[in-house]
């Protein structure tokens, strides 16, 4: 295998304490002599902090270029260092300190401390092993697969021969660089990192590791443009609603109206409609991967909402013409007195959205309209909180923060009455 020479004025420059030819000896010797063999380890090169370089190219168009190394594993085991450059956007519109900021999770991610495989103690494959037998069958179906995604797609391939006690904060620091650079929101860097986290929560609690790494030390990734989030206007649900055969219509008013998400209304049992109280009672969701009843997504998801009188008559009227009497006394089930599944109830909704010639939108529209129709029309966030089932009015306030209720406009008018008034 080969080593990567060092030269004396580079290594120099890597030790800020030396001056002059002061430490060119000692530093000559550790630059060309590679790492002994540790027991049966194969030997590796050795590892150095990477700065990288930054140059301008180009003629006509002047490009600003990042250049590194990175190691790259042989199809015999061994390790090739190769170069490699990454084109970090043109002169023109990318300043030198902008460059230099989008270089540096490139830099990060190489710069990931490399640990051997541990002879003994627990590597974090091994941990996540233990999990899936021990911990995974005790949660949500819907986290469980969260979770294994993040750990197949990332999670795994970049720390799974970690010894449990080399993942430290500086470490997930560098993966989280590294999952930058690949393009990921911060959203899912922060999912990502929550899968981590709760599984080193595990190890902690089961003594494998003394402490977790520390979250609120991270650096994360600056949250991108955040797009409006897609929903209907209560005009457009009276349209979809209308033109709608049953079950479909009411199932339509009844998520519009009550804010529910898909799984909770699929998960309705007709015993859930409490007709004397006037309420609806969400006690479980349908899981749509699973077709299995599961509970609701948060304690404050459980709940009791008000059930309107119009909503309640037509309650009434689907009960008694056309409901489908099934086993499970399901609100909505399919032919078969089987849960409606989540997929063919989205295709119909997209059936009926370009039959009107309404923009293409998820299941999820209807409560996003709910909320936003409450809050445009004066309720207040708390009530909004209590009826979408918020765990925080935060969740509700950051969601809907673009919509512009009834008290913010007549305290604006107000405002502007005052400032330009004649």
């Amino acid at each position: 295998m080969e080593y990567e020479p060092i030269s004396v004025g580079e290594a120099l420059h890597s030790l800020p304490n030396c001056e002059g030819n002061q430490c060119a000896e000692t530093v000559v010797a550790s630059a060309t002599a590679p790492c002994m063999p540790v027991g049966t380890e194969m030997s590796m090169p050795r590892r150095r902090y990477q700065r990288g370089r930054l140059i301008s190219r180009g003629k006509r168009r002047k490009v600003w270029i990042g250049i590194f190394r990175e190691d790259r594993v042989q199809t015999d085991g061994t390790l090739h260092r190769a170069r490699r450059t990454v084109v970090l956007g043109a002169v023109k519109h990318v300043t030198k300190l902008q460059a230099i900021e989008a270089f540096r999770p490139y830099l990060d991610a190489v710069n990931l401390v490399a640990i051997p495989k541990p002879k003994a103690g627990r590597t974090l494959s091994r941990l996540v092993e233990e999990w899936e037998s021990s911990v995974a069958p005790t949660l949500k179906p819907t986290t469980v697969r969260a979770a294994k995604s993040h750990l197949r797609t990332h999670i795994i391939p970049a720390l799974g021969e970690m010894s449990l006690t080399a993942i430290t904060t500086r470490n997930v620091q560098a993966f989280v660089s590294a999952l930058t650079a690949k393009g990921l929101a911060r959203k899912s860097v922060e999912n990502i990192l929550q899968t981590l986290a709760g599984l080193l929560k595990t190890a902690k609690a089961w003594k494998y590791i003394p402490e977790v790494f520390d979250r609120a030390a991270l650096s994360l990734p600056r949250s991108g443009e955040k797009k409006e989030e897609r929903f209907f206007t209560a005009e457009q649900v009276r349209r979809i609603v209308e033109a709608s055969e049953e079950p479909y219509s009411t199932l339509w008013a009844l998520i519009s109206i009550t804010g529910c998400r898909a799984g909770e209304i699929l998960g309705l049992k007709t015993g859930d409609l409490d007709f004397e109280k006037h309420l609806i009672r969400i006690r479980r969701t349908l899981d749509h991967a699973t077709r299995t009843m599961q509970a609701p997504k948060s304690k404050s998801s459980s709940a009791d909402l008000p059930m309107p009188g119009v909503l309640e008559k037509r309650l009434r009227t689907f009960l008694a013409t056309h409901w489908r009497t099934n086993e499970a006394d399901l609100l909505f089930a399919n032919s078969k007195g089987k849960p409606m599944q989540r997929d063919k109830v989205a295709y119909k909704l997209q059936d009926t959205l370009r039959s009107l010639g309404i923009e293409k939108a998820a299941l999820h529209a209807f409560r996003h309209m709910a909320a936003s129709e409450l809050l445009e029309h004066g309720a207040s966030p708390a009530v909004v909180t209590r009826q979408m089932r918020h765990s925080d009015s935060r969740i509700t306030l950051q969601r809907y923060s673009h919509i512009v209720g009834d008290a913010q406009r007549r305290a604006v008018d107000s405002l502007a009455g005052r400032v330009l008034s004649s």
